[in-house]
């Protein structure tokens, strides 16, 4: 193993750094500092990210070469459909922000200390159609008044889901890498335009078979259609969208109107 991957050979948390009485304080000291000092970052791969100021708004950890920066969210067991997050009204608006942070979720094994899953979702798969709204908190509540959201890990692509650790397993870094530029291509669209080629990657997704024809892909129009009402065209637009898939390497021609998706991790 090269020296500078030494550190990410460790899954195991400092145990003398949780000195607090409260587990949840305890285990949030515990995973921002095995992140702070083992985690290298998933886009360029420099090691280590560096922890933001605490009370900070948005996100937690940055990188000093590339300034991507991280929010880091953990629990113990696996993580559902939904992860809650921040205000709905402020994540609306960095969606189509430069600075949105990526989404980091780690799974811990509190009696071994140690990492066992650890993901990373790119900020470019931030999307509206994954930002549900919560109720309003009861008037009652100290915030009154007060919206939450959802992110909705059920509506990222897999493509948008870089596995880092794996059931305690940890994945090479040149993988990691590899599968972050695969879609970094996504950064170069306008938000609608991104929210286009998500939606048709997860439909080609959901078909179950890494080979499917464009029929396939055609059952998914009045779901694209219901998403996007101000679309006439829906059909072109998908023929659309699985060409520049196709182009960017995700997906690959072979021929007679079938398409292949590509598996990266």
């Amino acid at each position: 193993m090269a020296e500078d991957d030494l550190p990410w050979a460790r899954l195991g948390f400092r145990e003398e750094a949780a000195v607090f009485e409260s587990p949840s304080q305890n285990a949030r000291v515990l995973t921002e500092g095995w992140v702070e000092q083992a985690m290298f970052c998933p886009s360029c791969g420099a090691h280590p990210v560096s922890r933001f100021t605490n009370n900070r708004p948005v996100a937690d950890f940055v990188c000093a070469r590339c300034s991507e920066e991280y929010e880091l969210k953990s629990q113990k067991g696996r993580f559902g459909r939904k992860v809650i997050d921040g205000a709905f009204a402020t994540m609306t608006t960095r969606l189509a922000e430069s600075n949105n942070p990526n989404l980091l979720l780690m799974n811990y094994d509190q009696k071994r200390l140690s990492v066992t899953d650890l993901i990373v979702v790119p900020k470019h798969f931030f999307t509206p159609a994954i930002i549900e709204k919560r109720k309003p908190l009861a008037l009652s509540a100290r915030r009154a008044g007060w919206v939450g959201c959802n992110i909705l890990l059920s509506e990222v692509p897999d493509a948008g889901r870089i596995n880092l650790i794996r059931q305690g397993v940890l994945v090479p870094k040149a993988q990691v890498l590899a599968k972050w530029r695969e879609t970094l291509f996504l950064r170069e669209q306008g938000l609608t335009a991104r929210g286009w080629l998500i939606e048709v990657l997860k439909s080609v997704e959901r078909i179950g078979s890494p080979v499917f024809t464009l029929d396939d892909a055609y059952a998914f129009e009045p779901h694209l259609a219901a998403m996007y009402p101000g679309n006439q065209n829906v059909r072109p637009k998908i023929r659309q969208q699985l060409q520049v898939l196709r182009d960017r390497g995700l997906l690959e021609f072979v021929g007679r109107g079938r398409y292949r998706l590509r598996t990266i991790n």
